[in-house]
């Protein structure tokens, strides 16, 4: 009998507060390095969650929440035959949003400028991530005008665990 190998995770406590956060999963995959940019403070509803409960989702087998797997797939990469996957998270942001008594629909409203600003974060990030040399398994698609007084420290945050985007000049980013 061959023994099972031992594996070990370690989890920041902070990374299971709720909250608006941006995260990008580093997956060093057989093809090389490859990056996939998300963000917590879903479009469908007025939740935000921990990146830790994202993260087991990104690579489990719901459809919905599978994102990262699903682009893995996409490039016929076997999730499981990656060497590692690390998770790079920045937040929270902004806390998710309260209100007791309110309705759902209530909630949603307080909760969709928020998601506004830290969506046009999230793309902001993979097309800098991009523009810079990373491979980027997604893309990142939305509309909403970035605050660059706001983005500004998120981006010298992920500039100390990507270098390249220290390079980064913000030519297009609203484009």
């Amino acid at each position: 009998m061959t023994l099972p190998a031992i594996h070990t995770f370690t989890l920041p406590g902070a990374m299971l507060k709720r909250g608006f956060w941006l995260y990008v999963w580093r997956a060093q995959t057989p093809a090389g390095e490859m990056l996939y940019v998300g963000r917590t403070g879903d479009n469908s509803s007025p939740y935000a969650t921990a990146p830790y409960t994202r993260m087991g989702q990104h690579l489990g087998k719901v459809q919905t929440q599978n994102a990262l797997r699903k682009h893995l797939q996409n490039k016929g990469i076997d999730p499981e035959s990656c060497s590692e996957f690390d998770l790079i998270a920045c937040g929270p942001l902004y806390p998710e949003v309260e209100g007791e008594g309110l309705d759902r629909s209530a909630l949603m409203e307080l909760h969709k400028p928020i998601r506004n600003i830290v969506g046009a974060m999230e793309k902001a990030l993979a097309y800098a991530l991009q523009d810079v040399g990373y491979c980027i398994l997604n893309t990142v698609s939305w509309n909403h005008p970035l605050d660059d007084r706001l983005w500004q420290p998120v981006l010298k945050a992920f500039s100390d665990h990507f270098p390249r985007l220290s390079a980064f000049r913000g030519i297009g980013v609203n484009g």
